[in-house]
Parts: C-alpha cells; sequence; structure tokens
C-alpha cells in the first residue's frame, strides 16, 4: 500500500487483438485512488491470533496464581470476621480466659481495622495500582511500630493481654500480605495481557480511574486512622511510666488488678476507725480524696484508705459483667491481701454511695460509721442504665483508641499525664468508658437486685451522716425526699445536712468543706463508743 493510495495489483498483458484466432481480455489499467481525510497513512500493525485489550478474557483471574491468593484473602476475611464478631460480643460478656485487663476497645479496633482492608483488598482486588502499593507499605509500617510499642510497654502488654497483642500482630500481618498482594495481582495482569493480547495495556477506562481514585482515598483514611491509633499508643505508653502510690493487688482469681492506698500509721487503739473512701464519677484522686486529705493533713482523721474501682485510675477493667456488689467484693479482698482489717468508716460521693453501701451491707461488723455526700439513691439506676446512653458509651469506646481527645488535650492544652491517669481528662481513656458500659449495662438487672437486698439486711446501729447539695435539692424535689430516705439507712442517723450553696460535689465550696468537716470528725468520735452488733 502506498502511503498516498492504494495500488491494485495486476498482469502484464499483451497488444489486444487476436492471435492464432484466440481472444485475449483485457487485464484493468493500473490506477490510484486519490487520499481522503480517512485514508491510512501508515501500515496497521498485524495482531492475527491475538485478543482485544477490552476482551472479557483478557483477566488476571486465568492465573491459578492469582486465583490463590483471591482465595487466601477470602479465608482470611472470614477468619478476621469471626475474630470481630468475638471480641464484640466479649465488650458485653467477657469469655473464661479472655478477658484483656484493658478495655477491649483496643484489640476490637485493630480487628476492624484488618477486616475493613481485608474487603477494601477484595472489592478492588482486580484494579492494582501503584498508590495502593505506597499506602499498603505505610500501613504496614505504622503497625509494625504500634506491635513493637505492646510488646515493648510492660503496663500496656499487661492490660491488653495475648488478645491485644495477637490483633495488633494480626493487622500487621494482613498488611503485609496486602501489599504482596497488590503486587501479585499487578504482575498476574500483566502477564495475561501479554500473552493474550501481545503487549502490557496501559490504558485505564474511566470506571478504572474512578475505582483507582476510590481506592487511594480509602487507604489515606486507614492510614489516617493507623496514625491517630499510633499515636495514642505512644501516649498511653508514656502514661504507663507514672507510679501510683499503694499497691495494685491481683483479685477474682487473679483475673486483674486494682489499685489500694492508705494513709497513715496504724495506731495501737483497735477501736480507732481508718476512713475509707469511695469515689462518685470520676477517680477518687481527683474528687475525695483530696478533701479527705487536707482534713488529715489538719489532724480531724487519723487515717484513711482510697481505691479506685476496676477501669478507674491505676486499676485494671474487670470481666463484664460486673455489678457494684462485685466491685464490693472486690475491694474486701483487696483490703484482706494488704491486711487492712478495719474498722471502718465508709465516706462516698454519688454514685460512689451504692458501692459503699453495699460494702458495708457485706462487712457489717467491721463497718462502724456510713458517710454520704449528696449519694446517689437507687431509684436512679434507671436512668445510669438507659439504652441510649449505654450505646453512646459502646460508641465512644469505640472510637477512643483513636484518641481524639486526649491527643488534642495534650497537644493544644498541654494536659500532663496525671490529668489523662486520675485528673480532669480521666473520662476519656477506654478503660474508664468500658467501666461506666458495664456500670450501665447492668444497672436495672443485678446492681439494683443487690441494692434491695442490702436494704434487707439489717445493718445494726451504725451511725449514718449525710450532707447534701442545696443547689440539687432546690432543683429537684424529688431528690430532696430520696436524700432523705437514705438518711435513714440505719436506725442510727446521726445528721443530715444540706449545704445551701453547694454543687453536687459539695466540698467545692466553703460552706460546705466546712459541714463536711465537722460532720466527719463527729462521725469518727460517734464510731468510738460503737461496737459491733451481732447479727
Amino acid at each position: 500500500m502506498s502511503i498516498w493510495g492504494r495500488r491494485q495489483d495486476h498482469k502484464p498483458t499483451e497488444p489486444s487483438g487476436t492471435q492464432n484466432g484466440d481472444e485475449h481480455r483485457h487485464a484493468p489499467e493500473e490506477t490510484f485512488e486519490e487520499p481522503t481525510e480517512r485514508s491510512r497513512l501508515l501500515p496497521a500493525d498485524s495482531h492475527e491470533g491475538f485478543l482485544s485489550p477490552d476482551d472479557p478474557a483478557v483477566s488476571p483471574y486465568n492465573l491459578w496464581s492469582v486465583r490463590a491468593v483471591h482465595g487466601a484473602s477470602v479465608i482470611a476475611l472470614a477468619m478476621s470476621f469471626i475474630w470481630w464478631t468475638f471480641l464484640l460480643v466479649s465488650i458485653f460478656v467477657s469469655p473464661p480466659m479472655i478477658h484483656p485487663r484493658g478495655s477491649g476497645f483496643f484489640a476490637f479496633s485493630y480487628t476492624t481495622l484488618a477486616t475493613g482492608y481485608l474487603v477494601l483488598g477484595l472489592l478492588f482486588f482486580a484494579v492494582p495500582s501503584k498508590s495502593m502499593t505506597i499506602w499498603a507499605i505505610i500501613l504496614a509500617v505504622l503497625l509494625l511500630v504500634d506491635m513493637f510499642i505492646i510488646l515493648a510497654a510492660p503496663r500496656i502488654r499487661l492490660e491488653e493481654g495475648w488478645v491485644g497483642i495477637a490483633s495488633v500482630v494480626w493487622v500487621a500481618l494482613i498488611s503485609i500480605y496486602q501489599a504482596i498482594q497488590n503486587r501479585a495481582v499487578a504482575w498476574g495482569k500483566r502477564e495475561e495481557e501479554e500473552r493474550l493480547t501481545g503487549r502490557e495495556e496501559t490504558r485505564r477506562s474511566l470506571l478504572e480511574w474512578i475505582a483507582v481514585f476510590a481506592e487511594t482515598i480509602l487507604m489515606a483514611a486507614m492510614a489516617s486512622a493507623a496514625v491517630m491509633l499510633t499515636a495514642t499508643l505512644i501516649l498511653r505508653a508514656f502514661d504507663s511510666g507514672l507510679e501510683a502510690p499503694g499497691e495494685r493487688y491481683l483479685v477474682h482469681a487473679d483475673s486483674y488488678q486494682v489499685h489500694l492506698a492508705c494513709v497513715g500509721n496504724k495506731t495501737a487503739d483497735d477501736n480507732a476507725p481508718t476512713i475509707l473512701l469511695e469515689g462518685g464519677n470520676g477517680p477518687v484522686e481527683h474528687t475525695l480524696q483530696p478533701f479527705i486529705d487536707d482534713v488529715y493533713g489538719r489532724g480531724g482523721i487519723g487515717r484513711y484508705c482510697y481505691w479506685d474501682r476496676p477501669g478507674f485510675g491505676w486499676s485494671d477493667n474487670a470481666p463484664s459483667p460486673h455489678s457494684a456488689g462485685m466491685s464490693a467484693d472486690v475491694l474486701a479482698e483487696a483490703l484482706a491481701l494488704a491486711g487492712e482489717t478495719g474498722p471502718w468508716i465508709v465516706v462516698s460521693a454519688g454514685v460512689g454511695s451504692l458501692y459503699s453501701r453495699l460494702f458495708a451491707s457485706r462487712n457489717l461488723l467491721e463497718v462502724r460509721g456510713i458517710f454520704m455526700i449528696d449519694p446517689l439513691h437507687e431509684a436512679y439506676l434507671g436512668d445510669i442504665g438507659r439504652p441510649g446512653r449505654g450505646f453512646l458509651l459502646w460508641l465512644r469506646g469505640i472510637v477512643s483508641p483513636l484518641g481524639f481527645d486526649r491527643l488534642a488535650g495534650a497537644i493544644l492544652r498541654d494536659r500532663s499525664r496525671q490529668d489523662r491517669v486520675i485528673g480532669r481528662s480521666a473520662y476519656q481513656s477506654g478503660k474508664y468508658i468500658k467501666a461506666k458500659l458495664q456500670e450501665s449495662l447492668v444497672a436495672v438487672t443485678m446492681t439494683a437486685s443487690e441494692i434491695q437486698s442490702s436494704r434487707h439486711i439489717q445493718m445494726g446501729h451504725a451511725p449514718v451522716v449525710v450532707v447534701s447539695s442545696g443547689q440539687e435539692v432546690r432543683k429537684n424535689s424529688q431528690w430532696a425526699e430520696r436524700q432523705e430516705d437514705l438518711s435513714h439507712l440505719t436506725d442510727n442517723l446521726l445528721s443530715w445536712d444540706i449545704a445551701d450553696d453547694a454543687p453536687h460535689e459539695v466540698w467545692h465550696t466553703g460552706q460546705g468543706r466546712a459541714i463536711l468537716e465537722r460532720r466527719l470528725k463527729e462521725l469518727v468520735q460517734e464510731s468510738q463508743v460503737q461496737r459491733p452488733m451481732s447479727k
């Protein structure tokens, strides 16, 4: 074919006419076609026997190795989903031997990342890209760093246990596998294109470009989540170095530890009571203990002990479910392990009064007085156990390993590790959220039943002191009625006071502190003339 036109093949002919009587046909003369805008300027490539790159048969799935990688991904996804479901259930009910002392949200978050990563890899399995490989390598590096942190930090390793370690190792392996999978599919795709079309296909359809864009965005989101997880883990490792006063004691068949500390020396007088503190909604070190420590420093009391409920402060989380009665039993066990025998005056605030009442009812001979500061009545357990509240706590727990609020507090507000462990930011930790979720889940069932039973137990003549918030009493007349009801917990009411201008945490005002200190001294004096009542 000429570059200007198509030349027709012909054979040479002899002149026209007849020879020996034979008739000769005239061959056509050589002709040329004028080139047009549709004329081909270059010769067409010859691809006889090859398929078009757009043919559906041109697929990396033709290779057994690619099919094997796909099958392995499906199996890994099934395993990851089963483990994810198991961890989800374990937040609410802890199976034997699988209780992490930490919140449990940590392992769940990493397993969620692994499961989502596998789903993404299968969704875009046939559309490998360089961007996905790069993001996979970044994720693998971050997750390997996480794995080294949890293995290197003793406290985190102890809290998360083998469940958390296995979850981090699993997602790290999955991230490495996904990078290998992406390259294996890209190689298989290239091999099939060269075999079936004669060349590697470098074009992408619009649909493929959309898929590449989507997978890049999703992988960037996963990498961002991994960065947040890593930063939160580093912060946890730093916070774990904060020394706890007192000791941690293994309780509940050595399944977890609780923190207990006592201040002051024991006296030779066996009749001298020790104040036993039970905090409210937050760690006792941030709420009630500083006030009691001031009273102790001024000589108002001789000795006091305080502890962190499971999930608070320096204590581990308890297995689920965990009720207020279980917490009271754990406190008794920790006191016994510490060699503390009382006698006790239990001092509590807010929701902590439910816990101290249960402790008092189960340790009748050792409790010489009950001091409650604006206590929560059991009638409000329905509010604690609202399904909506429980769901929000669960949701907060699921995102807590990302550490949005904790990281922002550390970077922007210069919050210290003391703030995060036992201070104003303690409510942001996964352990605290898990403890409040446990409290909510059993509030109207187990805890309500335990409190009702404690009312049926004769608590003897232990003197009772109630100091109520004037703000809460004025705000809600029903609250005042229920405060009065709690003042009759035993048949020996020493006093019921209302601190007029005080909030729920009565010790935050001068008037409230004065009332509390005066009544506490009176209760200590009264308890020293009391003798334990036999049942």
